[in-house]
């Protein structure tokens, strides 16, 4: 067996910059929450967290960057199981924050732990076993296309049920991602989506709320006090960034005019303190991910590590640019994270495992990246 090399340095200082402006980002967008949760004395205390939260992922990404990932895919039927086991836990046994039920309050620990970020993780294990066992059987629509879709359709109505449409939104494209990379036709990937989209199109029109957002997705202006209000606060504080911003700390809409500015809307706070120079370095660097995150699959020998890195990199970029995109009003809201920027213990800690895992591929002999 060969030596493992070193890993991918390129990544490796893209996540640390991330994290880095993230810690800042996340202190300065959250300043007025917390002077208001503390009653004025302590306007640092989502900063401090994010910061523990943040010591705690570099830990966990730097043990998994030595721990062989292979050995990993002997717990696929515990990741499998696990999973959805989880998801209908949350339901009966979460908190109701903002109408939603995602999130375990683990007291003990004043953490928040969301099954839904280990799901999408737990998929990425799943589905790499699967479709490499299944080798040249992927083609067949049945083995390679219907079973694999049964589970993720499982886990995605679960997910569904907390109601969270963006995360939803998030496992099926890793889905159509990781079965693209293993082979699959393109004609029945063309068949499932052709399948998928009424059901989405049901799930919006269903929900009162869902059909609002998109009508205010069209036009903010006719509900400008409702409706409208977050897409017209998101899109103030990014024009009034101008190009330069308007000064690390300076952020005018974190002052309640924008709602979760430091979870949701980070970015609009980057747009308005850093201006279009730090929202465009923001994007490119998540470019420079998917660029050596993709690079990686494809120099990588294994076919199982290829998928891994394959589900890793389509779920981290493709999440970023759907948030930038609900950001910019140019998708309706869905409520989710930038990865490596917005607040959170659950979602940075398994991201920081996921990009871990994607550094131990690049450590395996590969072709010349």
């Amino acid at each position: 067996m060969m030596k493992a090399g070193k890993p991918d340095l390129f990544i490796f200082l893209v996540v640390l910059f991330l994290l880095a402006l993230g810690l800042v980002m996340v202190t300065s967008a959250s300043f007025p929450r917390a002077l208001s949760a503390t009653g004025g004395a302590d306007p640092f205390t989502f900063g401090k967290r994010q910061l523990f939260f943040t010591l705690i992922s570099l830990v966990l990404m730097v043990f998994v960057i030595n721990f062989d990932y292979h050995r990993l895919r002997r717990f696929t039927v515990l990741f499998a199981v696990l999973a959805p086991v989880l998801l209908v836990l949350v339901l009966f046994l979460g908190d109701e924050i903002n109408g939603a039920r995602r999130w375990f309050d683990l007291k003990i620990f004043n953490f928040n732990f969301q099954p839904s970020e280990f799901a999408k993780l737990a998929l990425i294990f799943v589905l790499a076993h699967y479709l490499t066992e299944l080798g040249e059987e992927v083609r067949n629509f049945s083995t390679g296309v219907l079973i694999p879709l049964v589970y993720v359709g499982l886990i995605c109505g679960l997910v569904m049920m907390e109601p969270d449409l963006g995360t939803t939104i998030v496992i099926f494209a890793i889905f159509l991602s990781m079965l693209f990379a293993a082979g699959v036709r393109i004609a029945h990937l063309i068949l499932v989506a052709l399948f998928v989209a009424p059901i989405g199109v049901y799930l919006i029109i269903q929900e009162p709320y869902r059909l609002q957002r998109l009508f205010s997705f069209l036009d903010p202006t006719q509900d400008p006090q409702g409706s409208g209000w977050q897409i017209l606060q998101s899109l103030m504080a990014l024009g009034s960034g101008g190009i330069i911003g308007l000064g690390l700390g300076r952020s005018r809409q974190k002052f309640f005019y924008l709602p979760e500015p430091h979870t949701d809307y980070i970015y609009s706070i980057i747009g308005e303190e850093l201006g279009l120079v730090g929202t465009i370095l923001v994007l490119l660097l998540f470019l420079c991910l998917a660029w050596r995150g993709y690079k990686i699959a494809l120099a990588t020998k294994d076919h199982y590590g290829s998928l891994l890195a394959v589900g890793i990199t389509s779920w981290l970029v493709l999440q970023a640019l759907i948030n930038i995109a609900v950001v910019t009003a140019t998708i309706p809201a869905t409520g989710i994270t930038l990865p490596l920027l917005s607040y959170g213990g659950s979602s940075l800690g398994i991201t920081m495992l996921a990009i871990g895992i994607l550094l131990n591929i690049s450590r395996v002999p590969r072709e010349s990246l």
